[in-house]
């Protein structure tokens, strides 16, 4: 059996431990577990999360950072949703960049604006939380492709995404985050 990853819920680990399941059977195979989501009516479908991802604007990518501290930082964003991978930039060097070198593993949470319902003061706000690997982009050609996409999503002219690709392309590091899970959820800030 070739190597395969596979997402198990909790109940399945219990099972192998208690001995009903053969664990022969995952020989070559990685195994990554994800939480289930606690309050499961609160519960928004992927193609939900999908679109928040295509359309909000900001986000925050947390990473391992030194000494093992959670670091997370507001990105821009662009959610090639083909390939299913998030895309940002940032700086050539820096603590950002230093921690994904060291731990690929990130986090990436985006929520919308949310809306009140009439006669309540509360905010409904959903929020999406993926899980993946992040990768340095080595291939200039993508990367500006990338960047021209997420620029688009951003400036309010093609030709100023152009200009700005142009004279500033060469001091960017492009970052994929490709996502291995995804859940959302729809809140009630009361």
């Amino acid at each position: 059996m070739k190597n395969m990853t596979y997402y198990i819920r909790r109940n399945t680990i219990y099972d192998i431990i208690q001995g009903k399941i053969n664990v022969s059977i995952f020989e070559n195979v990685r195994f990554y577990m994800f939480r289930e989501m606690r309050r499961m009516k609160q519960q928004v479908s992927e193609e939900k999360c999908r679109e928040i991802l295509k359309t909000e604007k900001r986000a925050v990518l947390s990473v391992t950072g030194n000494e093992g501290y959670p670091y997370g930082v507001p990105v821009n964003f662009f959610y090639d949703e083909e390939e299913n991978t998030i895309y940002l930039h940032g700086a050539m060097a820096g603590h950002k960049i230093d921690a994904i070198k060291k731990n690929e593993k990130v986090c990436f949470t985006v929520w919308n604006q949310g809306y009140i319902k009439e006669g309540d003061w509360a905010y409904n706000v959903t929020s999406v939380v993926a899980f993946g690997k992040a990768e340095l982009m080595n291939d200039m050609e993508k990367a500006t492709d990338k960047i021209r996409l997420m620029g688009y999503k951003y400036y309010p002219e093609k030709e100023q995404v152009e200009k700005e690709i142009k004279e500033s392309m060469h001091h960017v590091q492009m970052i994929a985050v490709h996502i291995e899970h995804m859940t959302g959820k729809l809140i009630n800030e009361k």
